[in-house]
């Protein structure tokens, strides 16, 4: 079974181009996956003639093509006793779920045992956000030098384009356009898209420039340096958030993607159309985006009381 995740990770990265972060997770889903076939096994082999189970007489053996919808049905029993939450054990469901789909697809297996196999029902749960008011004290809240320069920029990134931290953190000086007021995003599985940027992030971010001191890379130039001058990374710039809602005493769980939320949700909240946001946030599906339309409830409630004659 090595072997054939192997081939599906190298799948993902050369024809999906995946995301590290999605091959990283993929990866730990599979091995917990092997993990518990390999308990099955050992479970079997303690009341199996262990000549018979090599020969495939009895047990389901360790190759991947004996696997049936009985088993998985198992591994999510068994995710349940240990307390995985209904979320972690759709996205592991999912994971597999493109697994066989590619061993399918290319060969090494007949069927799909998967297929048929549901996901356990989710409950929905809306979307954090930040109100108009404390997202301003948050973009407040740095310092005038430098480092706080930074983070303000980063701040007014985030809120003005709506983009993930992955994205974010990915960016060069080459992907901003000031006269265009656009810049250049890679999304998911290597997408690019370009995102419109507000004047006031535009503005920091100059600010910012003019102050930092001038690198010269090989390769590319990321916008945003950490201290020693190279890349910052997606943990240190949600340490980055989570220290200034401290400071600004906002009273939430907020992340950097709790910013993500708060675009499209003021966004919503002012007029703005369901397509446009999607397209903006760079989602796949529309079915993605709706549940912001759940948090916008007030403007509804706004229009139908001004245009309705009995409201």
């Amino acid at each position: 079974m090595e072997r054939d995740i192997d081939k599906f990770l190298t799948y993902l990265e050369v024809e999906k181009y995946a995301s590290v972060n999605t091959i990283k997770s993929y990866h730990g889903d599979l091995r917990l996956f092997k993990n518990f076939l390999g308990s099955q096994l050992r479970r079997i082999s303690l009341n199996t003639n262990c000549d018979a189970l090599r020969d495939g007489e009895q047990g389901w053996g360790e190759t991947i093509e004996n696997i049936d919808h009985i088993l998985l049905r198992k591994y999510l029993v068994y995710l349940r006793e240990k307390g995985h939450s209904k979320k972690s054990i759709s996205r592991r469901l999912a994971c597999l779920r493109s697994f066989f789909k590619f061993l399918v697809r290319e060969g090494y297996l007949k069927s799909n045992p998967i297929s048929g196999l549901s996901a356990p029902k989710q409950e929905k749960k809306l979307p954090l956000f930040l109100i108009e008011d404390e997202v301003t004290k948050l973009l407040e809240t740095p310092e005038k030098d430098l480092p706080g320069l930074r983070d303000r920029a980063i701040l007014e990134t985030l809120y003005s384009t709506g983009i993930r931290v992955s994205e974010l953190v990915g960016l060069n000086l080459e992907d901003m356009d000031f006269i265009g007021g656009v810049v250049k995003v890679r999304g998911k599985g290597k997408k690019e898209r370009l995102t419109p940027i507000g004047d006031r992030a535009l503005r920091v971010i100059r600010d910012y420039l003019e102050k930092r001191p001038a690198v010269s890379l090989d390769k590319k130039n990321p916008l945003f340096l950490n201290k020693g001058n190279t890349r910052l990374t997606d943990r240190s710039v949600r340490r980055m958030v989570e220290k200034y809602i401290r400071l600004a005493s906002i009273k939430t769980d907020a992340s950097p993607h709790t910013l993500r939320h708060s675009f499209a949700t003021h966004l919503l909240n002012r007029g703005a159309d369901l397509r446009s946001v999607q397209e903006l946030l760079g989602h796949v599906n529309l079915s993605t985006t709706q549940i912001y339309t759940h948090v916008t409830t007030e403007r509804l409630k706004s229009v139908y009381n001004k245009a309705h004659p009995r409201a």
